[in-house]
């Protein structure tokens, strides 16, 4: 019988942290296991399962899934889920590659043969973001998001909103309706500014609105949504179904974004999906990571019905000048973006092949990234 025998960490460029797990047939199996900006604090999380984890049989992926969530008093949360994210898809790397084939095809196989894909732009004056997403669609991509607002006020003065709707609007005209462009609040706005906003940005016909307020403000999205036609779209800072319940049981959005890295993995993810699906609500996975969280959202979006697009964050400004997703692959063609879709492809296990030794050679380098601390005017601190 196949067991757990080893368990490595590497913390690489730009900010994520990789996850080996390897079997005592030699099986490997990859997983990206991280918080943006607590990398350290999640690897040590994934190290205190350790003990749990070595000699067990890595096919037991829902036993392990339940110890390592249920065996403790304590559980949830960004930090303890995160660390399950990665351990759980590395099981499934190893035993899609134990049998030979992909992790779509045991999880009731593929629905469809391409996945649509939006990428991140950034960028403060339009001019940037319309050169940005020019650059975008000479990669492939047919759709983007972009954030909706920068460092804003609990209220602000009507020309401070005007100029927000005018900034994005300014983009519409100039790239046309062929675009679809998410609007990504971040959580950054509050329930009576975000009413106002999302009214008067109806007008550019966003793709979606992002995370309008905080999810700890859920409740908010229903006052919120009355307010605009645009899809509401969040969930990228909530863990496992029990997170889910609430938001889809008082249909408070429209399209949920479960992030694999941080939601439970990949098999979580999936039952999140099909209990939204339940609601007539669609998925978007969030991944502003690396190539092992984007592969397992790849592969929940092959076989699950409501999937509706996938982000990515190849080549995101995170990045600048460091290591990118592709950098780290050995079969990079896996993620190749033509006219708005990756295509499926057939290879076991999350269906990349990881360079490992340019994974090592990265891991030297390490990184230290946090997200920067905002403060408003007044010196008070602000939604990052």
């Amino acid at each position: 019988m196949s067991t757990i025998e080893k368990i490595d960490l590497y913390k690489v460029p730009p900010r994520w942290l990789f996850l080996k797990i390897t079997t005592s047939d030699g099986v490997v199996g990859w997983g990206e296991p991280v918080i943006e900006g607590k990398a350290d604090t999640v690897a040590a999380a994934v190290k205190e399962f350790k003990e749990v984890l070595i000699g067990r049989n890595p096919g037991h992926i829902e036993d392990i899934y339940q110890t390592l969530y249920r065996g403790s008093f304590y559980r949830g949360g960004p930090i303890l889920m995160s660390a399950i994210s990665g351990i759980e898809q590395a099981l499934w790397d190893i035993k899609g590659k134990t049998l030979g084939v992909p992790v779509y095809e045991l999880l009731g196989g593929p629905v469809r043969d391409k996945m649509k894909v939006y990428s991140w732009v950034g960028g403060d004056k339009p001019s940037e973001l319309i050169e940005a997403i020019r650059q975008r669609q000479e990669a492939g991509f047919r759709h983007v998001k972009m954030n909706a607002v920068g460092n804003v006020e609990w209220l602000e003065t009507p020309k401070q909103i005007s100029n927000i709707v005018q900034k994005i609007a300014d983009i519409r005209e100039h790239l046309g309706w062929d675009v679809s462009i998410g609007l990504d609040f971040h959580g950054r706005v509050r329930k009576a500014m975000a009413k106002n906003l999302v009214k008067e940005l109806e007008q550019v016909k966003p793709m979606f609105i992002e995370e309008p307020v905080l999810s700890e403000h859920l409740e908010a999205l229903k006052v919120i949504s009355r307010c605009t036609t645009a899809p509401i779209a969040t969930g990228e800072r909530l863990f496992g179904r029990s997170g889910f319940r609430s938001l889809l049981e008082n249909g408070y959005a429209d399209i949920i974004q479960p992030d694999l890295s941080h939601a439970g993995g990949i098999w979580e993810t999936r039952k999140i999906a099909a209990i939204a699906e339940a609601y007539d609500v669609a998925i978007a996975p969030h991944c502003p990571l690396g190539p092992i969280s984007f592969a397992s959202a790849l592969q929940l979006d092959f076989c699950s019905p409501n999937a509706l697009i996938q982000e990515t964050s190849l080549g995101i400004h995170y990045h600048d000048d460091s290591m990118d997703l592709l950098d780290y692959l050995a079969n990079p063609e896996v993620f190749e973006v033509e006219n708005g879709y990756i295509k499926r492809n057939n290879l076991p296990g999350l269906g990349i092949e990881i360079d490992e030794e340019k994974v090592k050679e990265a891991a030297q380098e390490g990184h230290d990234w946090h997200n920067p601390v905002w403060r408003h005017e007044d010196g008070s601190i602000s939604e990052w």
